[in-house]
């Protein structure tokens, strides 16, 4: 019902009448069509559906956009998606920090899957490899170096030959569908292609995998000494060269101006330089 429609945005029926038929000629689509006794979206309709709820909702976030921001008072709810190690390593630091200077607000977390540009729109933050090509504003965290890791006793757990990395049943991880990561981009560079016995969709998985087998696999650093002595998993030497993984912060560009995603992102930032270095004060 145009009418009821009209009525629950404060408009009236003639002008949600026009702003219909605009539409439907920008669309080149009925967008509603009669069943019955009911008007019914068509399937142009149902599919530009959630990409208009997610542009709406940015549009109301930037218009509630305070001109000031307490963190001491303020009672804001975050949701920040991030990888699993990102989380594993970041997520206590930060809770502290937020205990201590901003009680009233809150922050919900949702693990990082493959990343569309209209994602942005459905988060405040996202936390992600550099590399992965997050769409948006983007600012770097912290850096680490990828390792290799097996369980202690392995046979191999002096180090592994690129014969080693050829044959010895591997965790690959996955981070979407045909995604290749820069560690299997390493090993198809140095002419490995491994025996992949296992693929995981994190790194956090990797640890786990390794430490009651005699597979291998990749992560960053501080996740392998994060599990080392809980788990009996050890770093070895091999002959790739391995990439350095950034991580960072991600961000629509239309929420730059919001003081309080900015000092989400400052937040972020101080996080994350406790996370690299642990022995300063931030």
């Amino acid at each position: 019902s145009l009418t009821r429609a009209a009525e629950a945005i404060g408009s009236t029926q003639p002008a949600v009448s026009a702003a219909m038929a605009k539409l439907r000629r920008l669309l080149d689509d009925p967008l509603l069509v009669r069943r019955g006794n009911a008007s019914v979206l068509t399937a142009r309709a149902e599919a530009i559906a959630p990409v208009a709820r997610e542009a709406l909702a940015a549009v109301g976030r930037t218009l509630d956009a305070r001109p000031a921001f307490d963190p001491r008072t303020s009672e804001r709810q975050f949701l920040l998606t991030a990888s699993d190690y990102a989380l594993a390593v970041m997520t206590a630091p930060l809770l502290d920090l937020l205990k201590s200077e901003a009680p009233g607000i809150s922050i919900e977390f949702s693990p990082l899957s493959v990343f569309e540009p209209v994602d942005l729109l459905r988060v405040d933050v996202a936390v992600a490899s550099a590399a992965r090509g997050v769409p948006g504003k983007r600012l770097s965290l912290f850096s680490d170096t990828m390792t290799c890791v097996v369980r202690e006793g392995h046979p191999r757990a002096e180090g592994l030959t690129l014969a080693d990395l050829d044959s010895v049943p591997y965790v690959q991880v996955a981070l979407g569908d045909r995604i290749v990561t820069a560690v299997d981009e390493a090993l198809h560079a140095a002419g490995v292609f491994p025996h992949i016995a296992r693929t995981v969709p994190g790194f956090l998985a990797v640890p786990f995998m390794v430490a009651d087998s005699d597979m291998y696999g990749f992560v960053p650093a501080r996740l392998a000494a994060l599990y080392e002595r809980e788990l009996g998993i050890r770093s070895i030497t091999t002959p790739l060269t391995l990439p350095i993984l950034v991580e960072a912060a991600f961000w629509h560009p239309s929420r730059t101006d919001d003081p309080a995603l900015s000092w989400l992102v400052g937040t972020l930032r101080r996080v994350a330089e406790r996370v690299e270095f642990p022995d300063q004060e931030a």
